[in-house]
C-alpha cells in the first residue's frame, strides 16, 4: 500500500482545521465586538451557538386524603400505590436534585388534617430552604389548600376560581331521637366528663365540657393555622391578625377579589401559569416533568402466563444489612387480632397482633437501631392499646412517636408507652377517658313482632345480649370494669410522662384527662408530648435516643409489610357484618357516612366493650 507523503498529509490537516468552527478566525465585526468596538450593536448572534438546556421544573399532584398505611412496592396494573410518606419524599428530593430548578405543586382537594398539612409545609420550606422556588396552581382552593399554597413563593388560580377561606367549624350530629323513632337505644357507661364520643346517642346537642374542648381545639387551629399562617405567608402585606380575621369574615372571594386583595399572586389558566416559569426563574425556557419522582409500573410479559400471578405477588425485596430505623405505621381505628378492612372506620385497622409482631420483628432486627411509631388514629379497642403499649414499653431498643393528624384516646395509649413523643402542631390527641356502650335492638324487634324469650343461668348472663338493657348487676359490674381500664390509663400515662422527664402529679394529668381531646400546641404547653415536630424530626431523635448521628443518612425499614393483592384476596375482608362494596353503596345516601363512622363503635367486637376513642361523631369543616 502507497502511503501518501507527509507534507501533503499535513497539507490536508491544515484544510481540515482551516474549515473548523472552533478554530474559525473572527471577522472584523466580531473582532471588534469581543473587544468592545463600535460594531458590537452590528452584530448577529451566532445561529450555531448551543441553546441552553430547558430548566427543569419537578411537578408534584397532591389531592385526597393522603394516606400513611404502608403500601406494596409494586402496582397490579400501572404504577404502584402511594402514601402519604412518598408524597413528602418525593418533594424532599426536590431540594436534594442539582438538575431540578424549581418545585410545581399543583393542588387538587386534600382532605387531611392540620398534622399532615403542617408537614407538607415543612417539606416545602425545606425546597425553598435549598434556593429553589417553588410554584402552586388551584383551580378551587378550600382552607387547606389555600394554606398549602400559601407557602409557595408564587400561588395562582383562575380568575374564575374561587378562594374558599371562611374560617373552620365542628359539626356534631345527634342521633338520639333517631334511634328512639327506631325503637333503638344506645346503653352507655364511661369515663370522663369530656369522653364526648358517646354524646350523639344519648344527647339532644353539646353538653358544656364538650362544647368548652371543641371551642378549644377550632380557637387553637383557627388563630395558629390560619390566622398567624396567612400574616406571617405576607410578610409585604404587613397585615394584622385582627385584619386577616376580617378577610377571613369576609369570604368566599372570587379569583378576581383575591388578586385585588393579595390573597393570591397571581390569575392564569393553568396553561398561562406553566408557561410564565421561564420568566420568574430567569431562564429561556423550561421543562416540566411531570409527576417527579414518582414510581413507574412494572410491565406485563403477555406471553407468559405465569406473569400475572408474578405481579399479583410479587418477589419480596432482600433487605440490606445496612443499620436502620424502624418506622411501625399505627394508622386507622384499634381493634384485637390482626386487624382488617373496616369500611366504616375509613379502611385499614390497626390489629394488635399485627402490631405487637411488627415491634417484635424490629426488635429481634439486628440492623435496626431504633423504633419510631407513627401514629394517625382516633383510637378503639382499650384492650387492644394496651397489647401494643406493653410491646413497646419492654422493647429493648429506643422507641419514639410520631403523631399524625390524630393521635387520641387509644392512639395517646400507644405513643404514651413511647420514650419520646412528637407531634403536629395541629395533631388532634389526648383524650385519654374510656366508654362502654352497645345498640339495645329489643324495642325494635318487638315492635316488628318478634318476642324473645331467655333461659339464663347467671346473675349477668346478659352483659353480652343485643336485645336487652344492661341490669342493675350487670351495669354495676361493667362499671367497676371501666372504672379499672380509666384507673390503669391514668397510671400508665403518668408513668409514660415521669420517664421522659415530664414532672407531672396524678392530680395534675386528672385535670388534662377525663377525654379532653387537645390540640398539639395545647398537648405540648401541658406535657402530654415532648416536643412539636414532623415524622423527620422524630427519626432524628431516635437516632440521638440510639447513640446515632441525628444528621445521618440511614435506610428506613417500614412496617407491618404492606400486602400485595393476592395476600389481602386470600385473607378476604375480615369479620365485618358487610364487605366494603356494600358499605361504598351505603355511603352514596345523604348522611350514611356520617350514621357508619358513628355506628362503628357499636359493631365491634362485643365481648370487647370497653373503648377508647376519638368522638367520630364531629367533623370537622
Amino acid at each position: 500500500m502507497r502511503h501518501l507523503p507527509l507534507a501533503v498529509v499535513l497539507g490536508l490537516m491544515l484544510t481540515l482545521f482551516s474549515f473548523s468552527p472552533a478554530e474559525e478566525k473572527p471577522s472584523p465585526g466580531k473582532a471588534a465586538e469581543k473587544a468592545g468596538g463600535k460594531n458590537k450593536a452590528e452584530a448577529k448572534p451566532d445561529a450555531d451557538a448551543p441553546k441552553a438546556a430547558p430548566a427543569q421544573v419537578a411537578h408534584i399532584l397532591l389531592k385526597g386524603s393522603l394516606d400513611e398505611s404502608p403500601v406494596p412496592g409494586e402496582g397490579l396494573f400501572g404504577p404502584p400505590p402511594e402514601n402519604f410518606r412518598s408524597k413528602v419524599d418525593r418533594i424532599q428530593k426536590v431540594a436534594r436534585d442539582a438538575n431540578v430548578k424549581a418545585l410545581y405543586l399543583e393542588l387538587g382537594s386534600l382532605q387531611v388534617g392540620f398534622g399532615k398539612l403542617h408537614e407538607l409545609k415543612s417539606a416545602v420550606a425545606a425546597v425553598k430552604a435549598s434556593g429553589k422556588k417553588v410554584f402552586a396552581y388551584c383551580e378551587d382552593p378550600g382552607t387547606k389548600e389555600y394554606l398549602l399554597g400559601l407557602s409557595a413563593d408564587v400561588f395562582a388560580i383562575p380568575e374564575a376560581g374561587t378562594v374558599n377561606l371562611v374560617g373552620l367549624r365542628a359539626e356534631v350530629t345527634f342521633y338520639k331521637n333517631a334511634l328512639e323513632m327506631l325503637k333503638l337505644k344506645a346503653d352507655i357507661l364511661k369515663m370522663g366528663d369530656y369522653k364526648g364520643a358517646v354524646e350523639p346517642f344519648i344527647r339532644e346537642s353539646l353538653s358544656k365540657e364538650n362544647r368548652e374542648q371543641l371551642e378549644g381545639i377550632v380557637d387553637d387551629n383557627y388563630e395558629h393555622e390560619l390566622v398567624e399562617s396567612i400574616a406571617q405567608a405576607r410578610p409585604k402585606r404587613r397585615w394584622t391578625a385582627q385584619q386577616v380575621r376580617e378577610m377571613i369574615d369576609g369570604g368566599p372571594y372570587t379569583g378576581a377579589a383575591a388578586g385585588k386583595l393579595g390573597l393570591v399572586d397571581r390569575l392564569a389558566y393553568v396553561d398561562q401559569f406553566e408557561a410564565s416559569f421561564a420568566k420568574d426563574l430567569g431562564v429561556e425556557s423550561t421543562k416540566i416533568l411531570r409527576s417527579y419522582g414518582k414510581a413507574k409500573g412494572q410491565e406485563l410479559d403477555a406471553s407468559n402466563p405465569f406473569a400475572i400471578f408474578a405481579a399479583l405477588s410479587p418477589r419480596k425485596k432482600r433487605e440490606s444489612k445496612a443499620d436502620k430505623i424502624a418506622v411501625i405505621y399505627a394508622v386507622g381505628g384499634i381493634e384485637s387480632g390482626k386487624g382488617s378492612v373496616n369500611p366504616l372506620m375509613g379502611g385499614e385497622t390497626i390489629g394488635s397482633d399485627t402490631m405487637v409482631e411488627a415491634i417484635k420483628d424490629a426488635e429481634n432486627n439486628s440492623a435496626v437501631k431504633a423504633i419510631v411509631i407513627r401514629i394517625d388514629s382516633p383510637g378503639g379497642s382499650a384492650l387492644a392499646s394496651d397489647l401494643i403499649w406493653h410491646a413497646i414499653t419492654t422493647c429493648k431498643k429506643p422507641v419514639v412517636a410520631s403523631m399524625g393528624d390524630t393521635a387520641a384516646s387509644g392512639g395517646y395509649y400507644i405513643a404514651m408507652g413511647c420514650q419520646k413523643i412528637f407531634a403536629e402542631p395541629g395533631t388532634l390527641t389526648g383524650s385519654i377517658g374510656v366508654f362502654g356502650m352497645k345498640l339495645v335492638t329489643g324495642g325494635l324487634e318487638e315492635w316488628g313482632g318478634m318476642k324473645t324469650d331467655v333461659v339464663a343461668r347467671g346473675k349477668n348472663s346478659g352483659v353480652l345480649s343485643s336485645t336487652f338493657p344492661w341490669s342493675e348487676s350487670e351495669r354495676k359490674a361493667l362499671t367497676a370494669t371501666i372504672e379499672s381500664v380509666y384507673d390503669t390509663f391514668i397510671t400508665k400515662a403518668l408513668q409514660g410522662r415521669n420517664k421522659a422527664g415530664v414532672k407531672m402529679t396524678r392530680e395534675e394529668l386528672l385535670k388534662l384527662a377525663g377525654g379532653h381531646v387537645w390540640t398539639g400546641r395545647q398537648a405540648k404547653k401541658n406535657g402530654l408530648v415532648d416536643k412539636l415536630g414532623t415524622l423527620d424530626d422524630a427519626i432524628a431523635e431516635a437516632k440521638t435516643l440510639a447513640g446515632l448521628d441525628p444528621k445521618a443518612e440511614m435506610e428506613l425499614l417500614v412496617l407491618p409489610k404492606a400486602q400485595s393483592f393476592l395476600d389481602k384476596l386470600m385473607e378476604g375482608e375480615g369479620g365485618f357484618p358487610f364487605s366494603k362494596a356494600t358499605a361504598d353503596v351505603l355511603k352514596t345516601m345523604p348522611g350514611a357516612e356520617k350514621a357508619l363512622k358513628l355506628a362503628a363503635p357499636l359493631l365491634g367486637n362485643p365481648k370487647d366493650f370497653a373503648k377508647a376513642m376519638l368522638p367520630y361523631g364531629v367533623e370537622w369543616k
